[in-house]
């Protein structure tokens, strides 16, 4: 199975975020990654005939939302992810998509090729953002739409920081993992337009988007941290089994939150900006 681990901003790899299991990502993000696609899609306004580039595919939701709103469009999906991409592959047999590995850094397409490229819940994750947009702009063709979200994990993804905020008061190493996805690129206002104008695009526009996020009870919330997927859940493989148990146990009570065990929904928002090439 291909695997890329967590790394640092600086570090060769193609990505911040462990991506080794297609089916474990689905169920840690990408349910929620289909749920803003549709805001993310009427806010950047992509066109009903585009070439449509989609940055960090992950599994498709981003793809599967193109299509389904417009029969003359045409999505290529790359991720750095092999194990993303062949999930993705098996989910989505629609001859409109085309899914490749790539780094977002590095893309394997000629110059002005896309009518719109759009990056959905990635740009913090790559190691070098103002690269990974170079590209992004490189590929767009002359008055395409770029346009990007991401979420803002200091002051508005509740469930991540029920989760972050339990895990820094018991273990420094979580702390430090809570600090480092607080001041992750574009994770903070006004980053992403920032960035936008910085890369020379024009016509900058910038939004909030908003989902929320249903979980049915205390294990459907906490599942995806046993998945491996992304950098929570890398931090809870690494614990030994009575650490995780003492963090399961005091993320329980957070969740909790004086009520029975049973469903919970918590806003979930995200930056968002769209430029012209």
């Amino acid at each position: 199975m291909s695997q890329t681990r967590c790394r640092e901003p600086g570090d060769p790899q193609q990505t911040t975020f462990v991506a080794t299991d297609g089916a474990a990502y689905d169920l840690q993000m990408g349910r929620w990654s289909r749920r803003l696609a549709e805001p993310f899609l009427d806010f950047a306004a992509p066109g009903a005939q585009a070439r449509v580039l989609d940055l960090g595919c992950g599994t498709g939701s981003l793809a599967q939302a193109l299509v389904a709103r417009a029969p003359g469009i045409r999505v290529v999906g790359v991720d750095p992810s092999g194990a993303y991409v062949s999930h993705a592959r098996r989910k989505l047999r629609d001859p409109r998509i085309a899914f490749e590995v790539a780094d977002a850094r590095d893309l394997p397409f000629p110059d002005a090729d896309f009518d719109a490229v759009l990056a959905l819940l990635v740009l913090p994750f790559v190691p070098d953002t103002a690269a990974a947009l170079a590209q992004m702009r490189r590929v767009a063709r002359p008055g395409a739409v770029v346009a990007a979200a991401s979420w803002d994990s200091r002051g508005g993804y509740v469930a991540q920081r029920i989760f972050l905020d339990t895990a820094a008061m018991l273990d420094d190493d979580a702390a430090a993992l809570r600090a480092r996805n607080c001041t992750r690129p574009t994770m903070r206002p006004g980053e992403l337009a920032v960035a936008w104008r910085a890369a020379g695009l024009h016509d900058v526009r910038e939004a909030t988007l908003s989902i929320r996020m249903e979980f049915a009870d205390f294990d459907d919330y906490w599942a995806p941290y046993l998945g491996r997927q992304g950098p929570a859940a890398d931090y809870v493989a690494g614990l030994d089994s009575a650490a995780r148990a003492r963090l399961r146990e005091h993320v329980r009570r957070a969740y909790l939150d004086g009520e029975a065990d049973g469903p919970r929904s918590y806003a979930a928002t995200a930056w968002a900006v769209r430029g012209l090439a």
